[in-house]
């Protein structure tokens, strides 16, 4: 019993002192308070000095209204999501800073300038309820689509308020379903019947912030009174449920997310749960034909037949349950390919593939009992995004766009050849630029390929103000995109832009991922270190004249970059960044990452942590560029504090840097056109004034 009391008191003086002693270490642990006036008062602060230097920059006013013009223009592509008989849209313009709901028939919906229905707009509702509410997407009912459910954010966060919503008199259904704030989802059952996941009072999320429970819910009936369908663990990530609906049937499964990459899912057949008996790391992609469909993260032999990462594989769903393991191979990836994405219509499997970072969409059809592939006739040599499908027939949407095309729109359907419905124009003269493709040898020997996109008599001094991308991370592609305010405010200006497609990413599979996971995780930061570095060995730049840019993930891998190699850079625009590795997953959603950085409360994980983790690894005496940080206070994903922090160190240690906190924007920075439009010439004003 001594003993035992003895070892107690050691824990807990231990714990008492380790608690302290990061308290006494981390002077700005205050700036985690997200809305105290103290910290508030910081972030002001620290705005204004920003907007003094940076709005005073000779290119800012130009680029902030050609990119207000761009997001305001209605030559943009309306994004359409098909739902029945309907072209559904969600519009943000001048006139309608939040946006507008809208739908129009397809047929019109092909006409150069269609006629829209207003279904709600943000604007008008915000107004009436004095709410800045950010719209976040709908569920619709199927099949008949007549109510759906609405998600609304208070200043653009993930956390969301969901209402009912009728379709006929555009109206939100008075005592309808309504699932109040929370990061959560709903899904229909039927009519009268939603699947719920949310925070259903104390104890009822993850250590994550997301749902720990799914429920059932009755309409008419409490919320707090919803049936219990599944209940995960404290330390899950989070807990879903989803009711799929094909021509052939109807599905309910259940996905427990152990980490972001391992989880359980279930399903529900005549009232019983089954759990399925598939890896832990595997991902269901649905269903077609009663085909079960997954994607698989590791190899995997079962019934004395081995299957291969990457690949794609599929089996009847009644034979599964009844035990049969004998899958049909769809897809094979090779080392240099991946799946990028998969969907299906009616009659058609479409599958996205990369080879070498260059998209092919291919559609597949299964009849008796065989996989028929045929590629689809779409653009090559750029990046292919495959839009909504049709459920109930074989029309599907799909984009394509490369660093010098715009973003086309194309229609598929069973009633004749592709249709190329519509197109962005060109907001930059691209006939003066190409695109070059290179590789960098990383630090392992590893060939890491980026894109380069310069003038076309791009001369080879090493004064070329060059600006560097990349991201790395939760398996993630970067692809060739058509990105009209790099074109208008960099490339038209001189800069050069590069796009590093560094492991940690998802380009080549799953393997390129996997091999820049957790105590690999240097990686990632010496692939892009090395793509640095061979274009200063090309003599396109200099570190004089290179810029790095990340957010998220990408704002970590730019933090870790400036802080290991000061002396290649002389810009870093790192966004909505994780920044302080010791404390991530304890704040919001962090605790959802550790199966990709790892558990720094683990000693043997913060042992390789700490090694990269930009916050501490901060020098007082060191060279490092004036770093612009961004963030948002509404962002509930990633804590604004990991900007917060990391500037507040960076000036204690007599380091200049810049920074800006929009008060709205969710993780994505903002909300409206004229936020978005403001921060990015933030940016390039920036990025011009350091590299030139």
């Amino acid at each position: 019993m001594g003993m035992s009391i003895i070892f107690l008191t050691i824990i807990v003086v231990t714990l008492c002192w380790t608690k302290r002693a990061h308290a006494e270490t981390d002077p700005y642990l205050w700036l985690e308070e997200i809305d105290s006036e103290k910290a508030l008062d910081w972030a002001r602060s620290h705005n204004k000095t920003t907007l003094d230097v940076l709005q005073k920059q000779a290119d800012f006013q130009a680029i902030y209204d050609k990119n207000l013009e761009i997001y305001n223009s209605d030559q943009r592509i309306p994004a359409p999501s098909i739902r029945g008989d309907y072209i559904y849209n969600f519009w943000k313009d001048e006139k309608n800073e939040r946006g507008l709901w809208r739908r129009t028939p397809l047929e019109e919906y092909r006409k150069s300038d269609p006629t829209w229905e207003t279904l709600l707009s943000i604007d008008e509702l915000s107004e009436v309820e004095s709410v800045k509410w950010v719209y976040k997407g709908v569920s619709h009912f199927y099949p008949d689509f007549k109510r759906c459910m609405v998600s609304l954010s208070r200043g653009g966060g993930d956390a969301v308020e969901i209402r009912e919503f009728d379709l006929a008199t555009k109206q939100f259904v008075k005592d309808g379903f309504f699932v109040p704030h929370a990061k959560g989802s709903v899904s229909w059952k039927d009519i009268n019947t939603l699947h719920v996941s949310t925070d259903f009072g104390a104890g009822t999320t993850t250590q994550s912030g997301y749902p720990r429970l799914t429920k059932v819910w009755k309409r008419g009936t409490p919320l707090r009174e919803a049936e219990t369908l599944f209940e995960g663990e404290e330390d899950d990530v989070s807990v879903w449920s989803d009711v799929t609906y094909t021509p052939e049937r109807q599905y309910t499964l259940i996905r427990r997310s152990i980490t972001f990459y391992k989880g359980h899912y279930h399903v529900i057949e005549n009232d019983t749960q089954i759990k399925l008996d598939i890896p832990e790391d595997a991902q269901l992609n649905g269903f077609f034909k009663n085909q079960m469909l997954i994607r698989l993260r590791s190899d995997w032999s079962v019934a004395n037949k081995p299957y291969l990462q990457g690949s794609l594989i599929g089996i009847d769903y009644d034979r599964f349950l009844n035990g049969d393991r004998a899958f049909d191979v769809i897809v094979v990836p090779d080392e240099r390919s991946s799946i990028s994405s998969v969907a299906s219509t009616k009659n058609l499997l479409l599958v996205n593939m990369l080879t070498n970072v260059r998209s092919r969409l291919d559609q597949y059809r299964f009849e008796e009992n065989t996989w028929h592939k045929e590629k689809v006739n779409a653009p090559d040599l750029g990046t292919i995004s495959i839009g909504s499908t049709d459920e109930f027939s074989d029309r599907y949407f799909f984009y394509f766009s490369n660093f010098l095309v715009p973003s086309t729109l194309y229609l598929a359907s069973e009633e004749g050849p592709i249709e190329k419905l519509k197109s962005l124009p060109e907001f930059f003269d691209s006939s003066k630029f190409e695109v070059q493709q290179f590789e960098a040898t990383s630090k392992d020997g590893t060939q890491i390929p980026y894109f380069l996109v310069s003038n076309t008599n791009l001369e080879h001094t090493g004064k070329n103000p060059t600006l560097l991308s990349g991201y790395g991370g939760f398996e993630i592609s970067r692809q060739p995109d058509y990105a009209s305010t790099v074109g208008h405010a960099w490339l038209e200006r001189g800069g050069v832009y590069a796009l590093a497609n560094i492991r940690g990413g998802g380009e080549f599979g799953p393997q390129w991922h996997q091999a820049a996971l957790q105590k690999n995780r240097q990686r990632a930061y010496d692939d892009f270190i090395a793509v640095a570095e061979d274009l200063i060995d090309r003599n396109i730049t200099s570190p004089q004249h290179l810029g790095i840019q990340g957010g998220s993930n990408g704002g970590l891998l730019v933090g870790a970059v400036f802080t290991q190699r000061p002396d290649l850079l002389n810009a870093v625009v790192c966004s909505v960044p994780l920044l302080d590795m010791q404390r991530y997953h304890k704040l919001l959603a962090g605790a959802s990452w550790m199966g990709e950085y790892g558990n720094p409360d683990k000693p043997e994980d913060w042992a390789f942590i700490q090694k990269y983790s930009p916050y501490h690894n901060l020098h007082a005496g060191q060279n490092y560029p004036k770093v612009f940080f961004t963030t948002s206070t509404r962002d509930d994903r990633v804590h604004p504090a990991h900007a917060r922090k990391m500037v507040a160190k960076m000036e204690a240690n007599g380091h200049e840097c810049y920074y800006y906190e929009n008060i709205e924007g969710g993780h994505a920075g903002s909300t409206t056109n004229q936020q978005t439009a403001f921060r990015d010439a933030l940016i390039y004003a920036y990025l011009l004034q350091q590299l030139r």
